[in-house]
């Protein structure tokens, strides 16, 4: 009778873990697109130069597949993870998790933009990291 229980076990915690993983990256994409909202309302000019580049202007477009594009690869680095590190994986993919946000700063400070965009940009960062870390990796 176990036999039969454990399996709806593992699909339901499975399920969890699958909708609060999804609802982790929904919520790194819309944080970022609220903080580009409210830094457009307040007329921070999110054209950014990098050197020996053209002007870029950064528009609601590029926050939406640069914020998905980086919480899918930080999804997948963690399901990679726990696939053939399952005991260590958590710690090695939030340590890997807070490296790859710190080392994100860097072209921020290599570029030319404005000061509004450079802290909205770097608040983005920031805002994808604590969303993907607090949701993605499975509860203890």
């Amino acid at each position: 009778m176990s036999a039969t229980a454990e399996p709806s076990v593992t699909t339901a915690t499975t399920t969890s873990s699958l909708r609060r993983r999804a609802l982790g990256v929904a919520a790194a994409v819309l944080a970022c697109l609220v903080i580009w909202g409210i830094g457009e309302a307040a007329g921070v000019d999110y054209t950014v130069e990098s050197p020996g580049q053209p002007a870029v202007v950064i528009g609601p477009g590029e926050i939406f597949g640069i914020a998905l594009g980086a919480a899918l690869l930080g999804w997948a680095a963690l399901a990679l993870l726990e696939r053939f590190v399952a005991r260590t994986a958590r710690l090695i993919w939030i340590s890997l998790a807070v490296l790859v946000t710190l080392l994100s700063f860097v072209p921020l400070v290599g570029t030319e933009a404005t000061a509004g965009a450079k802290v909205s940009l770097g608040a983005m960062h920031v805002a994808v990291a604590a969303a993907l870390i607090a949701l993605l990796p499975r509860r203890r």
